[in-house]
């Protein structure tokens, strides 16, 4: 019989040559990859500077253009009066304040004077005179991560921990904030107040508003009395207790004195213990004061802004408020660099097919 020679074992140690190599290859192709975004940016911006620069000339005139359109505009055009009121909901009235808003602003794009002039209370010419609504909430980003803060406390833990900061801003609603400012502007000095106060009291008589004003009050009225109650009592107590003490104590012919808080806990009498239950229920009863102060109004108006109304001379531009030659010159300045833009872009795209 032949004896067949021992096929020789595939070696299963690792290359260590080859696996630097490949690690090498992937960390070049890497920084490759990195270098080429930069390198595009680079361009990018290379050729930016070189497309202002062929075409400074053209924008300057644009926004120069701009500029003078808006002070003439700014003379010819009447002006624009505004003012504004910061509000506190004391109530949920958020929903119901903001489709009134947007009620009073389709009247007045319908040009429906009449209603406005009788949902408001104001003269006609008044009513004429308005050409927008607004309303917004006043609310920071510390107030924002207090809410936040509040809102997790409300939920179960395991449920918290998935609720995120961006998730709760996403579904944050303007109108449930309690701080709220509203805007009115006008072609014509008005008396402003009576208007912002005629939005206020059309909301507070409200039935809804009325009769949850009313529940609040009954509530907090009767935890008041049963407050009230329960410090007459402690206070009865207390006396009893100090004339059980005093029966006890042998009489030495010494004054008598009554220690509210020993050394330590042994000598801590129960009066004590009803001395400081008194303090926390004058305490609740302060804080249910200021609770029925706070709800005897739905909406409390809590600054306001000249009552005749300040000259509106800035415009919105891109999020920013700018003045009106200014908002012309920016604007301007942008179309004509969008022209510009397309053109070039055109005569790229013509370079290519060819």
């Amino acid at each position: 019989m032949s004896k067949e020679s021992p096929q020789p074992q595939p070696s299963e140690e690792v290359d260590l040559g080859q696996l630097f190599k490949l690690i090498g290859n992937a960390f070049e192709r890497f920084f490759k990859f990195i270098g080429g975004i930069f390198y595009k940016l680079f361009l990018a911006f290379v050729w930016f500077v070189f497309f202002i620069k062929k075409h400074i000339l053209k924008l300057v005139i644009a926004g120069v253009i701009g500029i003078g359109f808006g002070f003439m505009l700014q003379k010819v055009s009447d002006p624009v009066y505004k003012s504004y009121v910061t509000i506190k909901q004391n109530y949920d009235t958020g929903e119901n304040l903001y489709n009134s808003i947007n009620y009073y602003n389709d009247l007045v794009k319908q040009k429906d004077y009449s209603t406005l002039e009788n949902v408001l209370g104001i003269e006609a010419s008044q009513a004429q005179s308005i050409s927008e609504f607004d309303i917004q909430s006043v609310v920071n980003e510390n107030d924002k991560l207090k809410e936040y803060d509040a809102y997790l406390k409300t939920l179960d833990t395991a449920v918290a921990k998935i609720i995120t900061y961006e998730m709760f801003l996403k579904n944050d609603v303007e109108h449930v904030h309690k701080y709220q400012q509203i805007t009115i502007k006008a072609k014509k000095r008005n008396n402003f107040k009576t208007m912002f106060d005629n939005i206020i009291n059309n909301v507070e008589s409200n039935d809804y508003f009325e009769r949850e004003r009313t529940k609040e009050i009954n509530q907090l009225n009767r935890r008041k009395e049963v407050l009230g109650e329960a410090l007459a009592q402690s206070d009865s107590l207390q006396t009893t207790y100090k004339k059980v003490l005093e029966s006890n104590l042998p009489n030495n012919g010494s004054e008598i004195g009554i220690t509210f808080e020993g050394n330590n806990e042994k000598d801590k009498t129960k009066e004590f213990d009803l001395y400081l239950n008194d303090i926390e229920l004058r305490r609740e009863l302060v804080d249910i004061e200021r609770q029925i102060a706070d709800k005897e109004q739905v909406i409390e108006i809590m600054s306001s802004k000249q009552e005749s109304g300040s000259i509106d001379n800035k415009m919105n531009f891109f999020g920013v408020l700018v003045g009106v030659k200014l908002f012309y010159g920016l604007l301007l300045t942008s179309i004509a660099f969008l022209v510009l833009l397309a053109l070039d872009f055109i005569k790229f795209l013509e370079k290519y097919k060819n």
